[in-house]
């Protein structure tokens, strides 16, 4: 069921008619009609369904994107479907330069003038501010996430940063040593800060068998990685998974589900 719901979701994916580029301010962004945040610096959109239990909020964050896509368009969907399975406050945003968000100081991760925006610390740091400014919103204690691709990327290297911040992480398809891609030192990804993730962080590795893009092997071998360190880690496979829509997956949703369920 979960399969037909989110293939009959892809059809709401169109491109935004915001403006790429544009700035805007705080006061600009409070006025704005729909669900707009103002953090680090830059106007987030985001679509919330809330839950009865107002402690813990799950944040989905999405991946690289064409410039300009309407990412709330796709990610809308499985946010209210997580809200209904786990009946949590369930937030999908649209990082910048996509849906209607700014690009006020950060480009969008399909960037083509800055490669591996999702490996600048800057940009994990804005995302640190956007989860804290959410989990301020909505009075929370706790804070679930869910990231696929550059947004697992981006999550895994935030739990390392800000220990504190996430108490259940799903990470689909990610990628976590990033100086295995690239040469430049001043890129950070999660094998920079294992030593900084506290061992109360439960997190949950997904991986598709058929995922040309994050091949089984970035994950499974670094799965063993985190587990030699001590890391409350587990890894769930998804045969026969693309890399495309691999967090939406029947298997990574019940697994990421049990995993916010675990006492």
């Amino acid at each position: 069921m979960l399969k037909k719901f989110f293939t009959s979701s892809f059809l709401l994916l169109v491109l935004s008619t915001a403006v790429y580029g544009a700035n805007v301010t705080k006061e600009q962004c409070e006025a704005k009609d729909g669900s707009f945040i103002y953090a680090g610096n830059e106007c987030i959109e985001y679509k919330a369904y809330g839950g009865e239990d107002s402690e813990t909020i799950t944040v989905i964050v999405h991946g690289t994107w064409d410039l300009g896509t309407n990412t709330l368009g796709r990610y809308a969907p499985f946010a209210e479907t997580m809200n209904m399975i786990t009946d949590l406050t369930t937030i999908a945003v649209a990082l910048p330069g996509y849906s209607d968000s700014s690009t006020n100081n950060l480009k969008p991760l399909a960037s083509k003038e800055v490669k591996n925006l999702a490996a600048k610390k800057e940009y994990v740091e804005f995302l640190g501010s956007l989860i804290e400014s959410l989990k301020k919103k909505y009075n929370a204690q706790n804070v679930n996430f869910i990231g696929h691709s550059a947004g697992a990327m981006m999550g895994a290297t935030l739990i390392g940063l800000k220990p504190d911040l996430i108490q259940n992480i799903a990470l689909a398809g990610g990628r976590y040593d990033i100086h295995k891609e690239s040469d430049d030192k001043d890129l950070i990804s999660m094998v920079d800060v294992l030593d900084n993730i506290s061992k109360d962080t439960k997190i949950l590795f997904i991986y598709g068998t058929e995922d040309k893009i994050s091949k089984p092997e970035v994950t499974t071998s670094f799965y063993e990685i985190a587990k030699k360190k001590g890391l409350n880690a587990k890894i769930v496979k998804v045969e026969g998974a693309a890399h495309l829509d691999l967090d939406m997956t029947d298997t990574a949703t019940e697994a990421t589900v049990e995993m916010f369920e675990e006492e």
